[in-house]
């Protein structure tokens, strides 16, 4: 990790960059997957499968067979595991529903919303280096608590063909529809265009590598929406001399070993804790299974010293984590002042890893500074707010004049006689 004190805050934007490719150097790629998708279905999705997960396919499609052989193959353990983590998921974004709103903007004007859910969205989980059945979790419950009708689960198969058997116990047990073997480009162009066995859907959820968040990105342009650009796991840490540097350490790692571009940085105005964290992660580095891929995260990852809590804070903000770490003896004044972060975890025993996978949170958060002006993956995610109104002829009596007006003033004449054909009735 490199170390950087008291960095001049015209270095801040270089000091922060994410260690990723810039959309340009691969969106011809997503353009050119994309639009043989849209032609070919089916075939193209086999296509690029065999090419970038090295598997030929028989069926797209995760048959009953499958599910209920996978899932007899998991723990009866971790089994209560995932339902423990499910039921706390499900009561955090039980929580999350609201009312109607209701109003009477003036007599006889009646307006209200309500939430409607989206109809059909698909679920990326990936695969790849780790099979994120936790991802499962975090997307279908809060979908079926919205009340989404069609929910379809992409994810990449392995070299035999399968998917790892938590994903699949965790799908059934959360009532997915449908389970897709197919990741990458290809699982966000089949969603996005619908193919002969991957149906179209509204709305697409799920992080992903770079080539996925540039996928869900171009999706838009053909009318499908999108939860948010959620990239390579990253994560910032704000210590002091409360904090305690082995926890820190295992935090940073614990972001680390997602992948190699994954980034984790410490921010913190207690000098002595640099050096302390560094020693920490190479020591626990040495008995991590990924200790390879943490590596090369780690040697993306930055150790910052400054002098105050408020330039601390002003970096932070600058920076924009997915994941916001607090180990301060002042943590309100982080937690009442942080603008740009996806989740916030606080206090010393309260680990990332938790949010990640049973504490209710969701996990699917906006990375790359995108928590500037995204939210994380929410109830509300999953819905749309429908606006109505009511207006008696009371009401039309009392607005309508002023209607008028605003109408003639904009040249929209059949706007105005919409309203004067109704007071003319009236009158």
């Amino acid at each position: 990790m490199n170390k950087i004190y008291n960095p001049n805050k015209t270095e801040w934007t270089e000091l922060l960059k994410r260690p990723t490719q810039t959309v340009e150097n691969i969106e011809a790629t997503v353009t050119e997957i994309f639009c043989d998708v849209q032609r070919r279905g089916d075939q193209a999705i086999s296509k690029y499968t065999e090419l970038f997960d090295s598997v030929a396919l028989d069926s797209i499609l995760v048959t009953q067979e499958e599910i209920e052989n996978a899932s007899s193959l998991v723990s009866e353990e971790l089994k209560t595991a995932i339902k423990t983590a499910k039921q706390n998921i499900e009561t955090f974004h039980a929580a999350q529903k609201t009312e109607r709103v209701s109003v009477q903007t003036s007599k006889g004007i009646d307006c209200w919303q309500e939430k409607r859910p989206i109809q059909k969205v698909g679920l990326y989980i990936p695969g790849g280096t780790a099979p994120l059945f936790s991802t499962v979790l975090m997307l279908t419950v809060p979908a079926n608590i919205a009340g989404c009708k069609e929910i379809v689960l992409c994810t990449p198969p392995n070299k035999e063909g399968g998917i790892a058997k938590e994903i699949l116990y965790t799908a059934q047990l959360c009532g997915v529809t449908k389970i897709a073997k197919v990741g990458g480009i290809q699982a966000i162009a089949g969603l996005t265009f619908g193919t002969e066995s991957i149906p179209q859907v509204y709305k697409v959820f799920g992080p992903g590598n770079q080539y996925v968040t540039v996928a869900k990105q171009l999706a838009t342009k053909y009318g499908v929406a999108i939860d948010m650009p959620a990239g390579p796991s990253e994560l910032l840490v704000v210590a002091d001399e409360s904090a305690n540097a082995s926890y820190v350490a295992s935090d940073l790692l614990s972001q680390a070993e997602h992948g190699a571009d994954s980034q984790v940085i410490l921010v913190s105005t207690f000098k002595p804790l640099l050096d302390a964290v560094l020693s920490e992660i190479q020591k626990q580095l040495l008995e991590l299974p990924r200790m390879d891929m943490a590596q090369k995260a780690i040697d993306n990852s930055k150790l910052i010293y400054v002098e105050s809590d408020e330039i601390a804070l002003d970096l932070i903000n600058e920076y924009a984590p997915e994941h916001f770490i607090i180990c301060t003896k002042n943590e309100n004044f982080y937690v009442d002042n942080i603008a740009n972060a996806g989740s916030v975890f606080i206090g010393n025993y309260t680990p990332e890893s938790a949010g990640d996978y049973a504490s209710g949170t969701n996990h699917t958060l906006p990375t790359n500074g995108f928590s500037k002006a995204y939210s994380g993956v929410n109830l509300n995610s999953f819905t749309k707010s429908i606006t109505f109104q009511k207006i008696t002829k009371e009401g039309i009596l009392d607005i309508g004049h002023t209607i008028e007006l605003m109408a003639e003033a904009e040249g929209l004449q059949a706007h105005k006689n919409a309203v004067t054909l109704r007071l003319k009735d009236l009158q």
